[in-house]
């Protein structure tokens, strides 16, 4: 479920003291129905194996394979667009305890570097062409007793161009994208064990 922004800015994250410059583009609950020490639970989601489009239905396969192609014939993703060599990374503007604690796994396939993980919180980093993006997520409380998992996409479009591009993607990620990653992340809650990791 879609959330206004007020859902994300009124928590107490860490990630507000370090993406201040970073602008709030959407906030969504996800279903993941818990308890209050359930958030190691979601963290190990992104540590299954699961790559991002597995589950998909085909509209949002077709609409992922169309970006990475569109991507390589463009060179949207090459290595002079990436972290550290058109933008600096989150990463050295993190407060100490941050940057020498532990990452989050960050599910294979996927474009985005791990920054932090806390007790209730994580995020993750890319950078491209278009824009340099963090995703945050964090553990909530919810109205019904429970907790459950939000997820936030900051992003910093890359002048016009990423603007236009953000603007233009807008419809496919809503009508398209959203829908089937609440899908795929419900199934792979009831997929994934409460408690530790076991080896």
């Amino acid at each position: 479920m879609r959330l206004p922004h007020s859902a994300h800015a009124d928590q107490p994250w860490r990630i507000h003291e370090i993406a201040a410059d970073f602008h709030l583009e959407d906030v969504w609950a996800l279903p993941t129905p818990g308890g209050p020490d359930d958030f190691e639970r979601f963290v190990r989601m992104g540590s299954d194996g699961t790559k991002p489009t597995d589950g998909y239905a085909w509209p949002a396969r077709a609409l992922w394979d169309l970006r990475w192609r569109l991507g390589r014939l463009l060179g949207w993703d090459r290595p002079e667009h990436d972290l550290d060599a058109r933008v600096s990374s989150v990463r050295d503007r993190l407060p100490a305890d941050l940057r020498e604690g532990p990452t989050a796994p960050v599910p294979p396939g996927t474009p985005f570097r791990p920054l932090y993980l806390t007790h209730n919180e994580m995020a993750w980093e890319l950078s491209n062409k278009t824009v340099h993006c963090l995703a945050h997520y964090g553990w909530v409380p919810d109205d019904a007793g429970g907790h459950h998992a939000q997820m936030a996409a900051l992003i910093k479009p890359n002048g016009v161009f990423g603007r236009a591009y953000m603007t233009g993607i807008r419809p496919f990620r809503y009508l398209i994208v959203y829908p089937q990653l609440m899908k795929q992340t419900a199934r792979r809650w009831q997929n994934t064990p409460r408690g530790p990791a076991t080896g």
